[in-house]
């Protein structure tokens, strides 16, 4: 009991002292630091005394897919630090080849009784995968946010870049810079996202009277190496302008440009979409369609703080703006 005391006055700032009128249920402690207390148990691992566990955590799930893309760091730094300023402590799951699994990182919060759940990037964004665990939360009428392009049967509130804007804006920088044979690289068939700017690519084309050749649309998965490997096709097809899913299969496509002999954005121009960090660090400098991560970060945390509330949020979609970031990666077409 000691020892538990220490850790938790430790992890919270105050006294054993404190930490030991909060357990007990004692007066002269504020509702800020009683709550602080109660959450740094639960982070702990500690059980709450028999008389607190009616009460759920102050502890707030925040899924991500990967840590390897910038953009899900990026994501969990903005989230994270909204859900703090409202007196909500993250707990971060990060899924890896072959480690815990989505459903049962949700397993685990509910164990933990979550006070709500935030999913940036996910199963949700994917037609064909299961979704029981979804279905779980939503069952336990555990606030949940989506970050990006779910499948509408799930019924939760999200936030999203608007993928068809992202897609008009690259494709009309492209076209102004002299390219007619543009191409996307995209992320699997089922991916909400890609369909979304699969379908914006279509629209354009048949506006001008022209259809999406289906040798200009490549998959792969969300990696250098991924855009690298499924770019190739494209390069064979005679593409010269190409519009990436990701920061990161935009540079699988300049890696492989490159070691054809061709130059980047001499011979092929390349657009990727996140603007994740160190982007204008790369060589050239990675031209990319913006996501406005700050805004749509605290949406979701906002979304996420008024269900915790007992308000009613609408299981609708916020679509933000992107915006085009020109940088050294595209020029003129070649002729």
């Amino acid at each position: 009991m000691t020892r538990r005391l220490a850790q938790v006055a430790k992890k919270v700032g105050v006294s054993e002292a404190t930490v030991s009128r909060v357990l007990n249920g004692k007066p002269g402690v504020s509702e800020a630091t009683r709550q602080a207390v109660l959450s740094a148990l639960d982070v702990l691992g500690y059980e709450r005394p028999t008389q607190l566990r009616g009460e759920r955590a102050r502890l707030v799930g925040l899924v991500l897919p990967e840590l390897q893309n910038p953009i899900f760091p990026a994501f969990a730094e903005v989230i994270g630090g909204a859900l703090a300023q409202l007196g909500l402590t993250p707990v971060l799951c990060t899924q890896t080849k072959g480690g815990v699994s989505e459903a049962d990182y949700v397993d685990l919060l509910l164990q933990q009784q979550v006070s709500g759940v935030v999913f940036a990037g996910g199963l949700f964004a994917q037609a064909d995968a299961p979704h029981d665990h979804y279905r779980q939360l939503a069952d336990r009428r555990i606030p949940v946010v989506l970050i990006n392009a779910a499948i509408e049967r799930l019924g939760f509130p999200g936030v999203s870049c608007d993928d068809a804007v992202a897609v008009e804006q690259a494709w009309r920088h492209l076209a102004s810079l002299g390219h007619d044979r543009i191409g996307l690289v995209l992320g699997p068939t089922d991916h909400m996202p890609s369909r979304r700017k699969l379908a914006a690519a279509r629209a354009i084309c048949a506006s001008a009277g022209d259809r999406l050749p289906d040798e200009h649309v490549a998959r792969a998965m969300f990696s250098i190496e991924g855009g690298q490997a499924a770019s190739a096709r494209l390069l064979d097809a005679g593409v010269t302008g190409f519009i990436c899913a990701s920061d990161p299969i935009a540079l699988g496509v300049v890696r492989a440009a490159r070691r054809r002999g061709l130059t980047v954005p001499g011979d092929v121009s390349v657009v990727g979409y996140d603007d994740s960090a160190l982007m204008n660090c790369t060589e050239p400098p990675l031209t990319t369609v913006r996501q406005p991560i700050e805004s749509m970060g605290r949406a979701a945390v906002e979304m996420l703080y008024a269900q915790i509330g007992g308000g009613t949020v609408a299981a609708e979609e916020l679509l933000f703006e992107p915006e085009l970031v020109v940088r050294g990666s595209t020029g003129q077409a070649p002729r």
